[in-house]
């Protein structure tokens, strides 16, 4: 295989856990030949390295050529991979079944094909009730393919080329049918990402008329397993994109149910499950649905615990962000933020465990919980430091709604730290990053007016200020097409918390107490 840059082997080698690197070292010494012994040692150096440095190569390697290093690079690629298929056949149907059509091929390629006919037999239930609609498909027009070149008997059986027939046809429909569907997926991803969520009713309109016009028509009733999981992704993008996190709720939902009534599709693909638990535990946070929320993360424990021992590395990864993501959450909603302070300690040891596999926009959205957790439970000059972090990162217009809402937070801590003189300076530069902005909201900029209009007044919490400040932030809030505002900041409860002279957690808590009492009996943090 092919390698445009050695990042990708180094980091390949450093992503493998210690029963993988023990299991390559022995593949590669049961196959390799004399004289192929460079290659493993090859590996032991990448491995050894920290950050790949290619000059040491040359010195640990007597001899060796840019050429021959290139080469020697390819093949241990290779042999990793293969030795990592070896592992992962018995964790992944998939790879089970492409190994029977690979060994069905061999058969047919010595002229054994009725051998190669019953091997097919077999394997064609077992994609047909894992849902692998493709390979199943492909076994399909493999038997289809023998049949027609050589004398099998197998019109002797009654109706039996008729229904492999019709098996075809209707597997044929079921891909063509998948594709439309995971086309509008993204599709309509794509959609949000370009736009975000909709600010008028011009917004809706187009986003409207966009899902229904790729819509495909389906009768859901004869939709297969992964037909009706892509349509209800595909519906919880939609009303997302909508701000109806109500309807976003019931297809995220269903979504869920599926996958539960069919434990072996959440063995074989971990992932989508808990991608749909995450969005119906998004749409609870965005509809202020605490008791659902708090129930629901028992669903990630038993999933842990159930699942755990089995998961590769991708779906380890997507655990830990959608899991830690619940808990934060849970924090906010409850007003337990220091509870949820304890988390951090944890959350950014799995952060550099998994460094290598993060992306810019996972860090930048768990920097901004940290810093609101310390925000709302008054540790500002610690708020600061995580938001410091944001403001800092090189990342041009990447999630620009957390680097504008992180703006604004770093704004209010030195407001509540009495930074006066420096808050002059910021609330310019926040400003001029405003006037960039491609998508500015009201509550952004009514909380940018306020922190102008204070610095005018005096140094000291102006409580007629805020009180206008309150009283537009709640005619804000009742703007359908302002409310997701407050999801990323908390506006609302900040200006009550100063009017009260407590800290926002103390807010939240108030509003929440008896959800709290109860909560405080659940060991559902660890």
């Amino acid at each position: 295989m092919p390698i445009s840059t050695t990042d990708q082997l180094f980091n390949l080698v450093k992503g493998l856990t210690k029963s993988e690197k023990r299991n390559f070292k022995l593949y590669a010494k049961r196959t390799q030949q004399a004289g192929e012994a460079k290659f493993i040692r090859l590996f032991d150096i990448i491995d050894s390295m920290d950050e790949y440095d290619e000059d040491q190569v040359f010195k640990r390697v007597k001899g060796l050529s840019k050429s021959q290093l290139s080469n020697l690079k390819r093949h241990l690629y290779s042999q990793i991979l293969a030795s990592l298929r070896l592992i992962h056949i018995s964790k992944n149907i998939d790879i089970q079944i492409r190994e029977q059509i690979d060994f069905a091929r061999i058969l047919y390629g010595k002229g054994l094909y009725m051998q190669s006919l019953k091997l097919l037999d077999r394997i064609k239930g077992i994609a047909k009730s894992s849902n692998q609609d493709i390979l199943h498909y492909e076994i399909l027009e493999f038997e289809k393919l023998i049949e027609e070149k050589h004398i099998t008997r197998s019109r002797t059986v009654k109706n039996k080329m008729e229904d492999l027939i019709d098996e075809s046809d209707n597997r044929n429909r079921i891909i063509g049918n998948t594709n439309k569907l995971t086309n509008l997926k993204l599709k309509i991803h794509g959609l949000y990402i370009q736009i975000g969520h909709i600010k008028n009713e011009k917004d809706a309109f187009v986003v409207q008329d966009y899902f229904k016009s790729n819509l495909p028509n389906l009768d859901y009733g004869s939709l297969t397993f992964f037909e009706k999981i892509y349509l209800h992704q595909s519906y919880v993008w939609y009303y997302y994109i909508l701000l109806d996190f109500e309807k976003c709720e019931e297809h995220a939902r269903k979504w869920v149910t599926l996958l539960e009534e069919s434990p072996n599709m959440i063995e074989d693909d971990p992932d989508i499950y808990l991608r749909g638990l995450h969005y119906l535990m998004t749409s609870f946070f965005n509809q202020d649905k605490v008791d659902s929320f708090v129930d629901h993360i028992s669903k990630f424990e038993k999933f842990q615990k159930t699942y755990g021992e089995n998961l590769n590395t991708t779906s380890e990864i997507i655990y830990f962000l959608y899991y830690y993501s619940a808990l934060v959450y849970k924090h906010y909603l409850l007003g337990t933020f220091e509870e949820g302070l304890n988390l951090v300690p944890e959350l950014e040891e799995k952060m550099k465990l998994y460094a290598r596999n993060l992306d810019t926009h996972r860090i930048l959205v768990f920097y901004y919980r940290i810093a609101w957790l310390n925000f709302g439970q008054g540790r500002y000059s610690e708020s600061i430091d995580y938001l410091n972090k944001i403001i800092n990162l090189k990342v041009g217009h990447l999630r620009e709604d957390i680097q504008s809402y992180s703006r604004l937070l770093h704004l209010l801590a030195h407001f509540e730290l009495r930074n006066f003189s420096l808050l002059e300076y910021l609330e310019k530069s926040v400003s001029r990053f405003f006037e960039k902005m491609k998508d500015r909201n009201k509550v952004q900029l009514e909380m940018l007016s306020f922190i102008r209009k204070q610095l005018r007044s005096s140094n000291v919490p102006d409580e007629k200020l805020l009180k206008s400040t309150q009283k537009t932030l709640l005619k804000l809030a009742s703007d359908p097409y302002e409310k997701r505002a407050f999801l990323y900041l908390n506006a609302l409860d900040w200006v009550e918390s100063k009017l009260k002279n407590k800290t926002v957690a103390e807010i939240i808590r108030d509003r929440r107490e008896p959800i709290v009492q109860e909560d405080a009996g659940v060991t559902g943090d660890k």
